[in-house]
């Protein structure tokens, strides 16, 4: 059966089963869905229901319905379209039609590489380093011993500059990492960060970067809607600089809450 889940800033308010003809969205008591907001219409728009197909109309609303972003006056509904009316989202989700709900996830949150958003991604996780480490506490100089021995073996390094745009050093394994959804309709989902950098929210409302370097795994800020509107990890805005995630850390990003897992 399908159904319509609405939210508001990524948090999931009411869930509602298609199985009625025609449901009505908007402000005023008499609707199906109503949405007390100023930014809605008393009558906003329409839900007909015919068979197994669902279209969605206008009904003539002060500021438009729109469907993943573009404004419609109708639209015949698919799994996974996102409607907004106002400021509230309303999911279209078809349970007949879906393939894996991981894939919806994915379509909501992780930005296509090659896109624009994606693109300065790449280019602010390049430019941005993370905050060096507290130098360590200074030890009394001992004697230096003397040996007649080899000089010990020491690991090579790599060499200087052969590291990716995200500062990967080819040939360096890291831990299998992970983010689960915690909060949310997805809630339980998984997205394996098996890519040098994965960028993740909602344009114009949060985005950031997921970057694998040399020594872990760091978010970046990108881009917010509002100035100074930042993720969070563990409840503390992350800011400009990179950070170092740690296992079992909780991020907060574009209103979806998604735990960090290594292994």
């Amino acid at each position: 059966m399908a159904r319509l889940i609405l939210s508001l800033d990524g948090q999931v308010m009411a869930e509602y089963n298609m199985n009625k003809e025609r449901y009505t969205v908007g402000r005023l008591p008499d609707n199906d869905i109503r949405i007390d907001n100023p930014a809605v219409s008393g009558h906003h728009s329409l839900v007909i229901n015919i068979l197994n197909d669902s279209f969605l109309e206008d009904l003539n609303s002060t500021n438009g319905t729109y469907v993943n972003g573009k404004l419609i006056k109708k639209h015949a509904l698919q799994h996974g379209d996102v409607v907004t009316v106002g400021h509230h989202q309303l999911r279209f989700v078809d349970t007949q039609s879906s393939d894996t709900e991981p894939d919806e996830f994915e379509k909501t949150m992780v930005i296509t590489p090659g896109s624009a958003v994606a693109a300065i991604a790449a280019k602010k996780a390049a430019t941005v380093s993370p905050p060096p480490p507290a130098p360590a506490p200074k030890a009394a100089a001992a004697p230096t011993p003397v040996s007649t021995s080899a000089p010990p073996m020491t690991r090579p390094m790599p060499p200087a500059g052969n590291t990716s745009a995200t500062g990967e050093h080819p040939g360096i394994a890291l831990p299998k990492a992970k983010l689960q959804v915690l909060s949310g309709a997805f809630a339980g989902r998984e997205l394996e960060l098996n890519k040098a950098l994965t960028t993740l929210g909602r344009p114009g409302v949060q985005v950031a970067a997921i970057t694998r370097r040399a020594d872990g795994y760091f978010i970046v800020h990108v881009d917010s809607g509002k100035p100074g509107d930042y993720p969070s990890v563990n409840g503390s805005a992350i800011g400009e600089q990179a950070r170092k995630l740690a296992d079992n850390d909780v991020i907060l990003l574009a209103g979806v809450k998604m735990g960090f897992f290594e292994g």
